[in-house]
């Protein structure tokens, strides 16, 4: 399961994440991680919450090495139920919607694959999303 929270900046978006990865921690039987560029979360998510400001690993922008930062957290910890990414936009240094809509469908099929669950936001006007990243809204 994908789902994208999508808003234009200040519009409430990591409000809305910090309250369902405090959810998902109480929740969830297994390991929640969030991912994001910066340290914006640090205080307010709970602590058993794995968090990872991504801007501290040597890693390259974009969707394919996001994805495969995603892969290889799996694989180093199979019981990860949900990971939620924090403005993928600015994670991935690229805004381009037919990119995004492909990233999430990649991210979906592997979703189904492991059971892991992904909530992100993207900073942007809903209304001017792609097709590809809008059926991914909630």
């Amino acid at each position: 399961m994908v789902k994208v929270i999508m808003g234009n900046r200040g519009s409430g978006k990591t409000k809305q994440v910090i309250d369902l990865v405090n959810i998902a921690v109480n929740e969830e039987a297994g390991s929640v991680v969030c991912v994001e560029k910066g340290q914006n979360l640090r205080f307010n998510i709970k602590y058993s919450a794995k968090l990872i400001d991504i801007s501290e690993y040597p890693v390259e922008l974009g969707y394919d090495y996001l994805f495969a930062f995603l892969c290889g957290l799996y694989s180093g910890n199979y019981d990860i139920t949900h990971v939620f990414i924090d403005s993928l936009f600015k994670i991935t240094g690229d805004d381009d919607d037919a990119k995004a809509g492909a990233f999430l469908d990649k991210l979906e099929k592997f979703s189904q694959a492991t059971g892991i669950k992904f909530t992100l936001t993207i900073s942007a006007d809903a209304s001017t999303a792609a097709d590809d990243v809008k059926k991914y809204l909630i």
